[in-house]
């Protein structure tokens, strides 16, 4: 079965940012963008704005998934403005074009309206191998 485990240790949060970003863009991350990527996740994750997930299944990592929180527009179909972007939705290689996307997505969509988020919508992903999704409002 699936699941998600929240990720608060910056050392594992920068790991799998690291893989990812080597993955799906064949490049390291220079010096200077590991540490803008420490800032931001430093102050995110802190602060309850940027949550990591590790996508799991009996134990064994398969990626990961992160959700920036924010603040919107109140709207008629989002009075509370709490607003939801699951970005970061990254697969090792073995486990991609199966469910598991799916099935991550969703529970990434659960953990946003949790949190109180009346609309959520997916970022795009890192690379040219993993293809953004549509905006979806809830």
């Amino acid at each position: 079965m699936i699941e998600l485990h929240e990720i608060y240790a910056l050392p594992s949060v920068m790991r799998w940012r690291i893989e990812a970003l080597r993955d799906t863009t064949e490049h390291s991350p220079s010096p200077r963008l590991l540490v803008a990527n420490r800032i931001y996740y430093r102050k995110h994750i802190s602060d309850g704005s940027h949550k990591v997930f590790a996508i799991t299944e009996n134990g064994e990592e398969y990626g990961y998934g992160s959700i920036r929180l924010f603040d919107g527009l109140p709207s008629f179909d989002n009075p509370s403005g709490k607003c939801a972007c699951l970005t970061e939705i990254y697969l090792r290689k073995p486990f991609r074009n199966h469910d598991i996307a799916e099935k991550a997505e969703q529970l990434l969509t659960e953990e946003a309206l949790n949190c109180g988020c009346g609309k959520i919508y997916i970022g795009p992903s890192a690379g040219p191998q993993q293809p953004a999704a549509a905006p979806q409002s809830t």
